[in-house]
């Protein structure tokens, strides 16, 4: 690849990863708390309240598969991403495509809900 050309592909993902930034820093917590409501039939937003999933308390800045008190798949434990909004956006899309052999299967396609629940979950300190 010419000089040029790989120019222009870094440029174009710097762009991407920027406005995908734009979007998720853009989210609505109060109507990602709505949202949540689809995720407490396996999630809770209490600390160490587990359920079939992990309690999401705390979730950024969190090294997945290390909530205390939890039993992770070991695709989570071995995988083990920082949760941030980029991470939490890609996961949420289509979980067991960002981490293969996790055990959520639940998605959320929609990028305008999934910038809303992200937002809320960075309220949850």
């Amino acid at each position: 690849m010419n000089k040029t050309v790989f120019c222009v592909v870094v440029l174009c993902a710097a762009f991407i990863s920027a406005a995908s930034g734009v979007a998720l820093a853009d989210g609505d917590a109060a109507a990602g708390k709505k949202l949540f409501a689809r995720c407490v039939a396996c999630h809770a937003a209490t600390p160490g309240k587990h359920g079939i999933g992990p309690s999401l308390f705390g979730v950024f800045g969190r090294k997945a598969g290390t909530a205390a008190g939890y039993g992770y798949s070991s695709a989570m434990k071995k995988a083990a991403p920082v949760w941030d909004a980029q991470t939490l956006d890609r996961y949420l899309d289509n979980p067991p495509r960002f981490i293969p052999g996790t055990r959520q299967t639940f998605r959320l396609t929609d990028a305008g809900d999934r910038a809303n629940v992200i937002a809320y979950l960075a309220t949850l300190k």
